[in-house]
């Protein structure tokens, strides 16, 4: 089994942090959840939909960069998961540096066999472009995601989908925590 991981809010908790930068930027206006909310979308529809200015989507890309890999963690479980892939590969709109920072502070770097990353210069998701690469050279079996943005992608190129901590419909597979994943999840390929 060869899976195609998304990275925030998948593999790693980045939200909490991420609901609390926007939060400072907007000077505490919205609520914890009205952010996590939007930002579960995606950071551009977050932005839009709470009007930031260019200068606060500058602020809040500049602080989500500055995140320490110390500052936020994997979701538990998530490592009997990568154990039990035969292949592991990311594709994030996170920066290159930024996610292998965080993956070696957490030594879940040698988990992974390749990265498409923001830098890379692929359009974004929903665009299937950075998957097709993966695939054709993994041949990617499973993609995991927490946004339905992350298995969009997917289900254009034929590869089975999993939601993360998501129940919207579309998905061929759902796993509310890493905790309830069994290997036998996988002989269903």
């Amino acid at each position: 089994m060869n899976i195609l991981w998304d990275f925030d809010g998948t593999l790693i908790n980045t939200y909490p942090a991420y609901t609390r930068i926007l939060r400072e930027v907007l000077d505490n206006r919205i609520s914890e959840a009205e952010a996590f909310e939007q930002l579960k979308v995606s950071f551009s529809h977050a932005f839009e939909h709470f009007q930031l200015t260019d200068k606060q989507i500058v602020r809040v890309r500049s602080e989500a960069r500055k995140l320490q890999a110390c500052g936020v963690v994997p979701f538990p479980g998530v490592e009997n998961v990568l154990n039990h892939a035969n292949k592991n590969v990311i594709m994030t709109h996170k920066e290159r540096d930024d996610v292998w920072d965080i993956l070696k502070y957490h030594r879940m770097d040698h988990f992974f066999a390749d990265m498409v990353a923001g830098d890379d210069e692929f359009p974004r998701k929903p665009d299937p472009s950075s998957y097709r690469n993966l695939h054709e050279k993994h041949q990617i079996d499973l993609a995991i995601g927490d946004r339905e943005i992350d298995i969009i992608p997917a289900k254009m190129l034929g590869i089975k989908t999993c939601l993360f901590q998501n129940h919207t419909p579309g998905a061929d597979y759902y796993l509310k925590s890493y905790k309830d994943f069994n290997a036998s999840f996988f002989s269903s390929f």
